[in-house]
């Protein structure tokens, strides 16, 4: 019984300490995380987003945000740790070593009167004729009655002396970390235990192992299903237009999936007439477009409706059903979207380049989305060629406000962030009907807009100039700055429901819409970014043959540009034919409107004269004509349609604006609207 018993506690010893391993680290390793964590205020302010409930630190939304499945296990693993640590300190009895000494309370090596007088005092005292009590006659006998055997008889003193233990020498007794029920096993309790652990040990993780594996078949890494990635790779065309990029996006297996009930008639009838406006219908043959419409099938009539009444801001006419589904299209998008942008500058033809119009159209439309702004604000209007998209991005602006604040010819959004605080708020509160209040959650609002240049670096390593055939690489620097000093900051997004992270996609393109390289670029995590850029310049330093004082000096000055705003994109792509080629890079932002950069600038490179081949160069003739003369007949074949205009569709529009840049040029660094020559070797 007393084997069993210790078996248990060991039982238990053995679970306190496998939870203790893994749990003590990591919680120290959370609250070390949660100490590091900035305090600073990083999200919009102004009343709308304060209304909208997202960023509020009730009691409520506090127990919630604790309340997360990691947290509440630490919690109870902490919990039950406390529990076992008392209970095998309290409960659980200890091995005691028998000591007929300390029990008669004597030295060792007595005489023998010496032990009988002890014996006579703690019989008088624990005796059960003098003594009722229970627990005195049960130490009596089991302790002093056995000790003073053992002291006064010879054989059992011997045997004390000898081995310990005044019966003689004693088998070693080991034990088993297992429960006590386990070591007690009848025929009809040795089945269900049996049964237990094939049920515990081996359906158990079987069933999670195949839960996992046919989740992870139907999911990406990004929690995209693959369905969805082959539907957008299938639809994505290199002349497709911002506002086609709609039809592609709703066509995902997630959307697809959400139930059509017949419920949903009513009030999806009653909301495409509120939205009819925005679905680019053929108003001469209005029957016809909306018959048309509505043989779709119902999930793609239901998604267009629903992002339609989001972007209109006709949201609050759902019933609850809708409304739901509403929110839940809403938490999906910026997945998807990003997922969309991959595929569109996913590398297709022969030269490995993506495409440039579509990319801008998902970008374009995911700002659309995060700002709740309609597509049609995009079309150029009353001498704005952005049209007035940027401006109701902004709080209590309507299109009312935008023709009221153009008679003081502010059209465009840069003209309104470029003026003073004081014009500004004597336009909005003088002109624009702004009380003085909404003035302020303007003025918040403009605060929070990044301002992005790009510095941009082409070499190759190790080589003075680039040639035909060279593997290229690219370094960029991205800086963003934000008249509130913030360079990590949550966007101003009072419509959307969900915490959304702003992102920035840094794209370089040449003159035929070919993007050549492609990179997301985030500005939430600094540490991650001073990681990669030091990891990144010092493995370039390294391979040019650099001197340690040399390594670090770059690694130094590449972390303090990222403590200032920056972050650097690196990139590589094989060199081109000879010649000068046009380049741009696009610095576009997912969640902002107005806010996009690009920067233009010559690539030049030379007829081949190294010895040896970098790489394969690409071939010019009949190859390259048969694939102009095919995506000349995709172009015949591209459909009519309205379509408004995106800011970057336009190469004229560049070329008229080369002269208004602002940037300079310094020993071969690109600047944001700038166009330079990139030198890449000496005159030959």
């Amino acid at each position: 019984m007393a084997a069993a018993e210790e078996n248990s506690s060991l039982f238990l010893i053995f679970i306190l300490t496998m939870i203790a391993l893994p749990l003590v680290p990591y919680t120290i390793l959370r609250l070390c995380r949660a100490a590091s964590e900035k305090a600073k205020t990083i999200h919009c302010r102004c009343s709308g987003c304060h209304r909208s409930g997202k960023y509020r630190k009730s009691i409520y939304k506090r127990i919630s945000n604790f309340s997360t499945c990691s947290n509440l296990t630490i919690l109870l693993l902490w919990i039950v740790m406390i529990f076992l640590v008392y209970y095998i300190k309290h409960v659980s009895r200890e091995v005691q070593v028998f000591e007929p000494f300390s029990i008669l309370g004597l030295e060792a090596g007595a005489s023998e009167s010496d032990i009988k007088k002890s014996y006579r005092r703690l019989s008088i005292q624990y005796h059960p004729d003098k003594n009722p009590d229970p627990e005195a006659h049960k130490y009596f006998v089991e302790y002093i009655s056995k000790a003073y055997q053992a002291l006064t008889d010879p054989i059992s003193r011997e045997n004390y002396e000898k081995y310990g233990h005044p019966d003689g020498r004693q088998g070693m007794q080991m034990g088993i970390a297992l429960p006590k029920f386990l070591l007690n096993i009848d025929g009809a309790s040795g089945g269900i235990m049996l049964l237990g652990i094939v049920g515990f040990c081996i359906l158990l993780p079987l069933m999670i192992a195949v839960i996992y594996l046919s989740r992870s078949s139907k999911y990406t890494g990004n929690y995209v299903m693959h369905q969805t990635l082959s539907t957008y790779y299938y639809f994505m065309k290199p002349s497709l237009a911002p506002s086609k990029v709609m039809d592609v996006f709703i066509k995902a297996a997630e959307y697809m999936e959400m139930p059509v009930r017949r419920s949903d008639d009513e009030p999806l009838q009653k909301l495409f007439v509120a939205v009819r406006s925005e679905l680019n219908l053929d108003l001469k043959n209005i029957k016809t477009e909306q018959a048309k419409f509505w043989k779709q099938h119902p999930s793609l009539v239901k998604m267009e409706l629903l992002i339609q009444a989001h972007l209109t801001c006709e949201s609050f006419a759902l019933t609850p059903a809708l409304l739901k589904d509403y929110r839940h299209m809403l938490e999906l998008a910026p997945r998807l979207l990003e997922e969309l942008v991959k595929i569109a500058v996913l590398p297709r033809n022969p030269h490995g380049f993506g495409w440039l119009r579509p990319a801008i159209g998902v970008i374009e439309l995911s700002q659309n989305i995060v700002q709740a702004v309609p597509l049609s604000a995009r079309k150029a209007s009353g001498g704005n060629s952005e049209g007035i998209a940027p401006f109701l991005q902004l709080p209590h602006f309507t299109e009312a406000t935008v023709k009221k604040i153009a008679r003081k010819k502010i059209r465009a959004f840069q003209e309104l962030c470029d003026m003073s605080v004081e014009d500004r708020a004597a336009l909005l509160t003088q002109v624009a009907g702004l009380s003085e209040e909404q003035a302020r959650d303007v003025e918040l609002v403009l605060e929070m807009i990044p301002s992005i240049e790009v510095d941009i670096k082409c070499e190759t390593e190790g080589e003075e100039g680039i040639q035909e055939g060279d593997v290229v690489t690219m370094y960029a620097w991205v800086s963003l700055q934000r008249r509130n000093g913030l360079t990590a900051a949550l966007p101003h997004c009072p419509n959307f429901p969900f915490h959304k992270e702003e992102n920035f996609w840094l794209l370089l393109a040449d003159v035929a819409s070919n993007v050549w390289l492609s990179q997301k670029v985030s500005f939430m995590d600094e540490a991650t970014a001073i990681t990669a850029a030091s990891k990144a310049i010092q493995e370039t330093q390294e391979a040019l043959g650099a001197s340690a004082k040399e390594i670090g000096n770059a690694v130094k000055e590449a972390v303090d540009r990222v403590k200032k705003g920056s972050r650097l994109v690196m990139g590589k792509f094989q060199a081109p034919a000879e010649g000068t080629h046009n380049l741009t890079s696009f610095c576009l932002c997912d969640s902002w409107i107005g806010c996009d950069t690009k920067t233009s600038f010559k690539l030049k490179v030379l007829k081949r004269s190294r010895a040896g081949t970098r790489g394969h160069v690409p071939e010019e003739g009949p190859a390259a004509a048969a694939e102009d003369g095919i995506e000349e007949e995709e172009e015949e074949e591209e459909e009519e349609y309205d379509d408004y205009e995106s800011e970057y569709s336009d190469d004229e529009e560049d070329e008229k604006n080369k002269g208004k840049g602002k940037g300079k040029v310094v020993n071969g660094l690109a600047h944001q609207g700038a166009e330079s020559d990139i030198d890449s070797g000496s005159d030959e």
